[in-house]
């Protein structure tokens, strides 16, 4: 019941976002010598409360926790250490820096969430006044403290000797609202009531319709119009990438939201004031840094100054024992277009956008109430640089090896060209995934899936602007797609045929490079791969228009090299042969084929000089390994990955 009604909570992202809030439940345990000792079951350090269950709870010994909240002092780090010591599982997580707090609420569950209504009406100028008289005497209202124990003595002293059957829940302002119950149920339908209150106190002063946008964009799609150049953002996240590199060695995501609700915004006069203010709740700092950039047309400016103001704020407020973390933003408004997120790798690009969302929302409801006031950026501060939060920055595993990279992949929807999506993908780069087929099952956060015909140039562009505008631009380029026609020889060989070929095999692939170097010119170790083939030089008979695109293919990627290579981008290419995953090799096809050079199937599997069958994952490993830091060094190279052909050596 515990873990269920944690998970109603959080699932409701206008109660908890990204790992925020938590809960727990008292109980007993029987330990090896056959005692009985009160247990504190509390969310584990790290867990999602929308997707835990039993094993995001760590066993805590109640009395332990009790005991500690006697003393007069103990610093973040020694707490956690206790917290480590009081538990009773070694394979338990970490428990909640709030586990103190949750031992002395006297009833068996406790709920905590940062509810956005609750949080926007304490962020406006009378929202202590608001709050106190919507909830009388059913809720302690109480003034912001960081977590931990400190905020644990604070409640401990405002709640002695307070009657807590009376008492049906704890407000700390500016940070979230907590509800108790002997049930489960009794402490989530609390929750809610006490959240509802105070939702229908907010939009009543706020006016019925305060928050439809005045002015929402034509015809939105995803993240709605593409109102803004893609080789302008993929400026900007190339100079915030930059900056990011600093600290982290890797560059960043970027993500233009044009939908109503962010255009909205962006068209307030005041947007740029309104989006410095802070964030809705002091947590957020650690995912979307302490305020907000501001961008006019020329984004590149607004990100300097939003460089140059953190540094001032890191300045105003550190001591010799902080380090600085990297001065990008996490997000920012682009006036009159929408908002812009800003983030390491895809996840954390996902959070962003929904902190971001929630952010705007509350500061227009806060402003028809009388305005929105955050707490001051030393409080901010001291959260961003937690002693606790920086402990898991020096324990954070090292990133991926294309983590932050952008990856366009044609002709993903399978063989070698779905095993290259899945091999960006697991060495952490975000992928644009195209083709003119569906692409099942390869959707997700990470890759960005759309169908394209790659023969037509406005398909290609309108593609690639969707794809820029999700991720924020481009460094790498798998041009993959292609065809096997049918075997025929040159005499019967028909225009159609040959045409077709050309079309899909050669031409193609040119306008998808051009389409791509603009961006490519923004990116991180920009890199183009090209996917030939064996008949390049080694051609078969019955292959001619197959083979001549490939040669003509492998002259474009090599004239590319001589012109790209000034650009810093490097261009190569790989010739795979007999790769028998993919579409085109049915068994039907491999039994003909074997029998016609008196083998079974497997011998012709395996029928190179290495012996060893190639699979399109062979040669995904090859394409990215090309396009990685491996081959930083490397351009106009034609790699064979075939298993070693007699006629090619």
């Amino acid at each position: 019941m515990r873990a269920y009604s944690s998970r109603l909570l959080g699932r409701d992202s206008s109660l908890v976002l990204h790992g925020g809030g938590n809960t727990s439940v008292k109980g007993e345990l029987t330990d090896v010598f056959g005692e009985t000792r009160r247990v504190l079951f509390v969310k584990g350090s790290g867990w999602d409360l929308k997707n835990i269950g039993a094993a995001g709870f760590a066993p805590t010994d109640l009395n332990y926790l009790l005991r500690l909240a006697k003393l007069e002092q103990l610093s973040d780090g020694e707490m956690m250490r206790q917290l480590r010591l009081a538990t009773l599982d070694p394979a338990a997580p970490n428990p909640s820096v709030e586990a103190i707090l949750h031992a002395l609420i006297p009833h068996r569950y406790v709920d905590h969430t940062h509810a956005d209504a609750v949080v926007t009406l304490s962020n406006s100028p009378d929202g202590e006044r608001i709050l106190r008289e919507l909830y009388g005497d059913e809720v302690l209202v109480l003034p912001y403290i960081m977590p931990g124990f400190i905020l644990a003595r604070q409640v401990a002293a405002a709640t002695r000797g307070a009657d807590w059957s009376a008492l049906r829940g704890i407000m700390l302002l500016q940070h979230g609202i907590f509800s108790f119950h002997e049930d489960a149920e009794g402490s989530y339908e609390a929750m809610i009531e006490l959240v509802d209150r105070a939702e229908s106190e907010l939009l009543r002063r706020a006016g019925k319709n305060h928050g439809t946008p005045t002015s929402p964009a034509k015809n939105p799609g995803k993240h709605g119009t593409p109102t803004a150049p893609p080789l302008e953002l993929s400026r900007l996240r190339k100079a915030a990438g930059e900056i990011h590199g600093k600290i982290h060695g890797t560059p960043m995501l970027v993500r233009l939201d044009a939908g109503p609700e962010a255009k909205a915004f962006a068209q307030l006069d005041d947007c740029g004031e309104l989006i410095r203010r802070g964030p809705l709740t002091p947590d957020h700092t650690l995912h979307a840094k302490p305020f907000g950039a501001v961008f006019d047309a020329d984004t590149v400016p607004g990100l300097r100054a939003f460089e140059q103001e953190y540094l001032r704020y890191f300045s105003d407020h550190a001591d010799e024992n902080h380090q600085c973390l990297d001065a990008a933003p996490r997000y920012g408004v682009w006036r009159d277009k929408g908002m812009i997120y800003l983030a390491p790798n895809c996840k954390r690009l996902e959070i962003v956008a929904d902190i971001s969302a929630h952010t705007i929302r509350a500061i227009r409801l806060a402003e028809a109430i009388g305005g929105w006031r955050t707490l001051p950026r030393e409080k901010l501060f001291e959260v961003e640089y937690w002693e606790l939060e920086q402990a898991k920055l020096a324990k954070a595993r090292a990133a991926l090896e294309l983590q932050g990279r952008i990856a366009l992949v044609t002709g993903a929807a399978s063989g070698i060209g779905r095993a290259t999506v899945e091999e960006l993908r697991g060495r952490g780069a975000a992928v644009i995934a195209l083709d003119i087929r569906e692409m099942e099952g390869l959707e997700s956060p990470q890759v960005l899936c759309l169908r394209c015909d790659v023969t037509d140039s406005d398909a290609v562009e309108s593609a690639l602007n969707q794809g820029v505008l999700h991720f924020g631009g481009l460094d790498i380029l798998i041009s993959n797609a292609g065809n096997f026609p049918a075997s025929a020889s040159l005499a019967e060989m028909t225009d159609a045929a040959w045409e077709q070929s050309m079309q899909l095999n050669l031409g193609s692939h040119m306008k998808v490079l051009r389409a791509c170097l603009p961006l490519l010119e923004n990116g991180f170790d920009p890199a183009v791969v090209f996917v030939a083939s064996k008949n390049v030089p080694a051609p078969g008979p019955g292959a001619a228009a197959y083979s001549a695109a490939k040669a003509g293919l492998t002259q474009l990627a090599r004239v590319a090299a001589l012109e790209a290579g000034p650009l810093g981008i490097r261009v190569n290419v790989v010739h795979p042969n007999a790769v028998y995953d993919t579409g085109i090799w049915t068994e039907e096809v491999l039994s003909e084929r074997a029998r016609r050079y008196g083998m079974d199937v497997e011998q012709y599997r395996t029928s190179n000089l290495l012996g060893l069958e190639v699979s399109s994952h062979d040669v995904a490993a090859s394409i990215v390994s090309l396009a990685g830091a491996a081959f930083s060094h490397t351009t106009g190279a034609q790699v064979p990955v075939d298993g070693g052909n007699e006629r090619v050596i």
